[in-house]
């Protein structure tokens, strides 16, 4: 199966979606959407958390099925979070920016 593409393969800049098609009916629906938080982390990092919440969220559990320490899989953990963060502080920069133009109009 492929990937969704999250980096504009020209410039590095990261990918929004612009439209969604139902193949069982063909409704297409149209718009500006970011993607989501976790889609915009890199497939190893999602991978990570897919397996941390199958794991019921036990780092515990995560450090004995990677055959990392604790500490070690505490901080990729840490990473991911903020990582999230970052990404989440540049969404809503992105919307009152976006929110502004639109006061402006």
């Amino acid at each position: 199966m492929k990937q969704l593409p999250v980096v504009c393969p020209s410039c590095g800049a990261g990918l929004r979606i612009r439209s969604m098609h139902c193949p069982a009916c063909d409704t297409v629906v149209s718009g500006d959407y970011a993607l989501p938080a976790l889609l915009r982390l890199p497939v190893a990092e999602q991978q990570f958390v897919l397996d941390f919440v199958r794991s019921s969220g036990s780092l515990k559990e995560m450090s004995r099925k990677m055959g990392l320490s604790y500490p070690t899989v505490r901080n990729k953990l840490d990473d991911i979070i903020a990582r999230l963060e970052t990404s989440e502080n540049s969404d809503n920069h992105e919307k009152s920016e976006y929110e502004n133009l639109e006061q402006t109009d």
